[in-house]
Parts: C-alpha cells; structure tokens; sequence
C-alpha cells in the first residue's frame, strides 16, 4: 500500500515521465552474504529471485527523467519475497501479494461518483491505474516468479473493462465540449503511458471515437445556441460600408465575388446583412473544434477528412437549418426581413465551395477525391430560401385577406345612369400596398419577385370570385356587377403597367382571366362566357339593358361552368327593366332537370 501511494502522487506530477529511459538502482537488502559453503545465508537473493540491477550514470543529471525505483522504494517487498523464500513459504508470499494486489486494483478501479464534473476527478483517477500497472510492471521486471505475465495480463484486461465502462458512464454526464476535448487529451496521455510498458490499450483509442459522436453532439447544441443568438441580433439590412479598411475587414471575414462591388465608390452597401459573415466564421470555428478532437487519435488524413465533413453536414443540415427556418416562421418577421433571408441564403450558398477548400486545406484531402463526402450547405441554404420564398407569398396573401375583408359591397345597388365608376376604396388602397411592396422585392434573386407578382394576382382574382360566388349572397344587381367590373378593371391595370419585370405582354394579365369569364355582357358584364360558349355562334346572345342579336366568333359548345352558373343564378330577372341571359337560364333549368 505505501508503495502504491507512493507512486500514486509521483504520478500526479509527472504522468508521462515513466514513459521514457528507466534508471535502475541497485538493490542493497542486507540480508544475506555470498555464500562460500561455511556459513551465512541458504540462498543467496539472486536464487531468491530478486534480479541485480545496475546504476546508470548520466551527464546531465538535470535531464534525468526518474524511473518507478526512483519514485517507489520497493525494499520491503523484495525483504519479504526474501525471507519467505529463506524459509521455503515463497508460494504462500506469493499467493498473498497477489491477492493483495487483486484487491488493491479494485479499489483503484473504483471512480469518484463525481469523477465527470471536473478534469481533475478524471486525472487522479487515471493516475491510480498508471501507478497501479508501473509498480506491477517492475515487480514483474525485478523480481523472478513472484508475478508472471499472465497476472499481469489478466489484471489489465479488468481494468480496463472496468475504465472504459467507467468512463462511458461518467463522460455521459459531460456537456461541456472543453471538458470532452480535455478528456479526451487526457485519456491520449494515459493510454501512451501504458502502451509505453507493453499494455496493449487499442480499445482505449475505439472509447474515444464513441467519445467523438458525443462530442459532436455538445458541438451542435453549443453552436444552436450561438446561431440562435445570431439571427436574434441580425437587423436583416444589407451592411453599410464607408470605407476601405471596412470593405476589407468584411471580405476577410466572407468571400465576397462581386467585381461590380469592388469597384463601387464609397459609402456602399454590402447585400447581405451581419449574419452572412457571422454565420460563415461561426461554421468554420466549429470545423476547428472537430479538427482538435481528431488530433493523436492515430487516424489517417482521410478519416479525419471524411469526420470533419460528416460532422459539419450535420451542422449545417440539422442545426442551421433548424435554426434559419424557426427565424423564417417568427410573427414579427416582416416582408423586408424575408427578402433579406433569401439574399443572405444565396450568399451563403455560394460560399460552400470555398468550406469545401478550407476543409481540404485542413486535411490535406482533395475535395475531388473518391469516396469523398461532401458538404450539403448548397441544399440547406437552397430549402432556407424556398420556405422564404414560401413564407412570402403566404405573408402576401394574408396580408391581401385583410384589405379583403374590408370590401364592402352592396349586392342590391342600382346601375348608376351615367359617369365612370371609380374604385371601391378597400381595393385602391391595396394596389398602393402591392406597388410598394414590389419595389423591395426587385431585389430579389430568380425569378422570386415574378413568382410573388404572379401569386398575388391570382390570389386576388380568386378572392374576388369567392365574393361573387358567397353563398350568403343570394342576388347580386347589375350595378354590383358594374362596381366589380371597375375594380377589376384597376387590377388588370395593375398587372398591364407591370409592376415587377420579366413578365412579357400581358402574361401578368392572364391571372384575371378565369374572372374576367365569368361577369360579362352588360357593358361587358352580365352573361357568363362558358355559358354563352354553349350558345351557337348563329344565334343572338341576349344581354340586358336591352342589348341582343350580338354575334360573335363561332365557338364550339363546351360544358356549362360551375362558377358561371352560381352566378348566373344570382343575377334576377327584369332589373330595372333588364331581361337577363334567357337562353342561358332555359338552358340551365333543362340540364337541372
């Protein structure tokens, strides 16, 4: 026991020291002499097993790096293996030590139950098993027969079952990355200590490649926590520059491809805001971190390429990600801050080759080589900015709902006798919102401002028809039809002075078309088309304020539309002297019965 604790805090001090050159002492135990067949000792402490070791002399003493004889005195173990042996009892010492030992190894087997709440309860606890295997190793190497390999051998495997499960279990409790990566620097030192005495420790080096899907697991929670953090504090507006030393200082920090940017007199504007190069050094610190963990862990550059890059596609498809779409689905995230998401999205996009680089920087692994994983940001930035891209048209819609409900028509008025309609109030204010709205979504990359455009139109063409078509809305008036008429004709306005570009003629139009079918034929209102389509060409379409005898184009007969039809219903019979479509509805209450 006095010789375990000995090395125990010689071990603490010096952990790697037993590693290198042993300096072996000599053995002066005293108690016997040479025999010369007159008297003296029986055997001599050679045939008790006890092996003569040799001083080594060395220069520099200064550079002496002291052995285990130099720490633990080990007399009274040699004394006592020689008197037993003296005294013919040398397998009852030897039966004792051993046993003795065995339960030695369990106690220093046995961790602290706080061992994982600091580095320090790890680093006494492998200082115990070092110092437990270094007094066995030169008892092995002094002594002839008292403990054999197979002891010794039986006892390590122990152990070391008994460590890893040890560890298993403490090392779970760990959430601290710091912490992880200082264990698992420690367990490093502990197993190259050992195997620098010939124990083999191959399944120390598998515990710490366990260790590396936890540490990255702590790597993801810490880097949510950060980007989080990140997105709360971002202003989404793109970064004002006003000088050189500033330019540089942010196209340091991302890399920035704009030949037209660099060229720009200052102050200007960078088009993304603070997070792109946040977000960007924020993703390569986190390869830095998988890096330091990958170091003396006897893997190849490839293993560690291959780590790095697993790791870092989880954090990019998993962790930001998750991260940008929760920022996406915030309440208080306007239509400016969503436009911006989707710069900022195709700005980092286009930095993933430039990670790819700098991880083969790193690893010394071309990004080209086979069987090479690669980095999955381009689709994780590319599905940010499609739920952007999404979040907008809903944001547009809903907002479009609300000028909506503020519609207000009287479906009973009368057609007014002469003069232009103006438009209903609800509908002019929403065009000023729309015009507004699409001079910042100019800015926006593709095709996202047509699509948006494009959306909204149709978006108010159903609105308008669902109006129509209400089912509380048990008759509309010619002058009803008239005023949705003319606000239709605003929309259609609209769209004609093409309020996004990239749209070619009247493509923008087309998205009022199915409600431009439906009201027409009183002054270009009243008579369905689908209906009057079922009409020949050949014979009078009737209208109202006594318009008939039209003829038009010839048109093939097609099935009555539904919407058409509902409406058709709604529109009464003689309003102030108005006929209504007669053929259409005798048409339509032969094909109801």
């Amino acid at each position: 026991a006095q010789v375990q604790r000995s090395l125990d805090s010689s071990t603490s001090v010096h952990p790697r020291a037993l590693i290198g050159r042993r300096i072996r002492k000599e053995l002066s135990l005293g108690a016997g002499t040479e025999s010369n067949g007159q008297g003296g000792s029986p055997l001599s402490e050679q045939d008790s097993g006890i092996l003569d070791v040799e001083d080594e002399e060395e220069e520099e003493e200064e550079e002496e790096i002291p052995g285990a004889q130099d720490l633990v005195d080990f007399s009274p173990v040699y004394r006592c293996l020689h008197i037993y042996t003296v005294l013919g009892l040398r397998d009852v010492f030897e039966n004792y030590y051993r046993k003795q030992r065995r339960k030695q190894a369990r106690l220093a087997l046995q961790p602290q139950s706080n061992m994982h709440e600091t580095l320090e309860g790890y680093r006494c606890y492998f200082n115990q098993i070092v110092g437990f295997f270094v007094v066995e190793d030169h008892i092995l190497h002094t002594t002839q027969g008292l403990v054999n390999t197979a002891y010794v051998d039986e006892l390590w495997e122990l152990a070391l079952s008994k460590t890893i499960a040890a560890l298993r279990t403490h090392s779970s409790y760990c959430d601290d990355p710091d912490l992880v990566l200082d264990l698992k620097n420690l367990i490093v030192l502990f197993a190259d200590t050992l195997q620098g005495y010939g124990f083999p420790v191959s399944q120390l080096f598998e515990l710490m490649l366990e260790m590396r899907d936890q540490y990255g697991e702590i790597l993801l929670k810490k880097w949510t926590q950060t980007f989080r953090q990140i997105l709360d504090q971002d202003n989404y507006s793109p970064i004002p520059v006003a000088t050189e030393q500033e330019y540089k200082n942010y196209t340091s920090q991302f890399p920035l491809q704009d030949p037209e940017l660099d060229k720009a007199a200052f102050p200007k504007k960078l088009p993304f805001s603070e997070l792109v190069p946040r977000v960007y050094c924020q993703i390569k610190e986190f390869i830095y971190a998988c890096l330091k963990y990958s170091e003396d862990l006897h893997l190849s550059s490839t293993e560690v390429d291959d780590m790095i890059r697993k790791s870092t596609n989880l954090l990019l498809t998993r962790t930001l990600s998750h991260c940008l779409q929760n920022a996406i689905k915030k309440r208080n995230v306007g239509l400016p801050e969503l436009v911006q998401v989707i710069i900022n999205s195709s700005h980092l996009e286009q930095a993933c080759t430039f990670l790819e680089e700098f991880i083969s920087n790193l690893t010394n692994v071309p990004p080209d080589t086979a069987n090479s994983t690669q980095l999955y940001g381009t689709s994780t930035f590319k599905d940010t900015r499609h739920a952007a891209e999404a979040e907008i048209y809903t944001n547009l819609n809903a907002k479009i709902d609300q000028f909506l409900q503020l519609a207000d028509y009287d479906w009973t008025t009368a057609a007014q006798g002469g003069g232009a309609m103006t438009p209903s109030d609800y509908l002019t204010d929403l065009i000023t919102f729309l015009q507004s709205t699409f001079t910042v979504l100019t800015n926006l990359p593709g095709k996202v401002a047509q699509t948006a455009c494009m959306s909204v139109c149709k978006h108010i063409s159903n609105s308008l028809l669902q109006l129509l078509l209400d089912p509380d809305v048990r008759s509309i008036s010619i002058g009803a039809l008239h005023q949705v008429n003319t606000d239709l004709l605003q929309c259609e306005s609209f769209a004609r002075a093409g309020p996004v570009t990239g749209y070619q003629g009247d493509t923008l139009i087309l998205a009022f078309s199915d409600l431009r079918q439906v009201p027409y034929g009183v002054d270009g209102l009243s008579i369905p088309v689908r209906c009057r389509q079922s009409l020949w060409s050949d014979r009078p379409r009737y209208g109202v304020d006594g318009l008939s005898g039209q003829t038009g184009p010839t048109v093939s007969p097609v099935p009555y539309s539904v919407d058409g039809l509902s409406l058709l219903r709604k529109v009464p019979y003689g309003v102030d002297g108005l006929s209504g479509p007669v053929r259409c509805r005798r048409s339509l209450r032969s094909r109801t019965v």
